[in-house]
């Protein structure tokens, strides 16, 4: 492995997702000024707004949105015009 590869603050952070409080350990380059205990010891946190814990194509929550009945009415609507 090649000598001083990663940047000199690459080290493990805490990523926080706000929306459902799950962390998870990774190491990251990111500017945090504030910590938290996890799995007993003390890490910088990365607060995070939505991850893959509480993204809708991840846990199989998400909304269906009938575009059908907006195509068909599109078509129709544009049908007329084009004849």
């Amino acid at each position: 492995m090649k000598k001083d590869l990663h940047p000199q603050n690459y080290r493990p952070v805490v990523f926080k997702d706000m929306s459902n409080g799950d962390m998870f350990l990774s190491r990251s380059t990111a500017k945090t000024t504030e910590t938290v205990m996890f799995e007993g010891e003390e890490y910088p946190v990365f607060k995070l707004e939505i991850s893959s814990s509480s993204h809708p194509f991840y846990t199989g929550k998400s909304k269906l949105v009938d575009t059908a009945g907006r195509v068909d009415k599109f078509m129709s609507r544009y049908a007329r015009t084009r004849k």
